[in-house]
């Protein structure tokens, strides 16, 4: 797929960046590699391979999920500007 300067002119102002006339061939031709490159990637066969989540094999540390610290309500409500009925109260932003 190749990208003209008007469409790149148009990329431009989509994503708010000032980009000179003088640059716009540029700015197509790189937008035009970029999308070469992904219909390259759309021709590979990734059938039965796994996704991934990082290129290296990670798992996330595990903990026991108990209660270590809690019953605090009142040390924390005495901190907020405005605690009403055991709660934060906060000023209403949606009419």
């Amino acid at each position: 797929m190749s990208i003209d300067t008007e469409t790149a002119r148009r990329v431009a102002k989509l994503a708010r960046i000032a980009v000179p006339d003088e640059n716009l061939p540029k700015l197509a031709e790189d937008l035009s590699g970029i999308l070469d490159f992904m219909e390259q990637l759309n021709e590979v066969d990734v059938d039965g391979v796994e996704p991934m989540t990082s290129v290296t094999p990670m798992r996330l540390k595990r903990r026991e999920d108990v209660v270590t610290d809690g019953d605090q309500q009142p040390a924390v409500l005495a901190n907020a500007p405005d605690a009403r009925e055991g709660f934060f109260a906060v000023p209403k932003v949606v009419e």
